[in-house]
């Protein structure tokens, strides 16, 4: 199946994606609603946002560019250092941008 890639069938993509992550995302709120969440189903759900950002970073720190290194790099001490995402984040983002325009 191909679509082709004029303005209507690039937007046809858009809503396809947008329609399949509705999907799964009232699909699992749907799903957890039938399950009663017990200790061992809150730990596994807590330990799965970790996983999933771990699965995220990791190839990005072994195969990513100077940019993605240092916005590991000073996004981790940043974190460490405060406690806090949002500066964690933002110092991530500029010490990539910054590596990027150097480089």
């Amino acid at each position: 199946m191909t679509i082709e890639t004029s303005t209507a069938g690039v937007l046809a993509l858009i809503g396809i994606m947008a329609l399949v992550t509705l999907a799964t995302r009232f699909g699992g709120v749907f799903v957890m609603s039938y399950v009663r969440i017990s200790p061992r189903i809150e730990s596994f759900i807590n330990t799965m946002a970790s996983s999933v950002l771990i699965a995220i970073v990791v190839p990005m720190a072994f195969a990513g560019d100077a940019g993605a290194l240092a916005a590991l790099s000073v996004t981790t001490v940043t974190m460490l250092a405060l406690r806090k995402p949002l500066p964690a984040i933002a110092a991530g983002i500029a010490a990539a941008g910054l590596v990027r325009y150097l480089t």
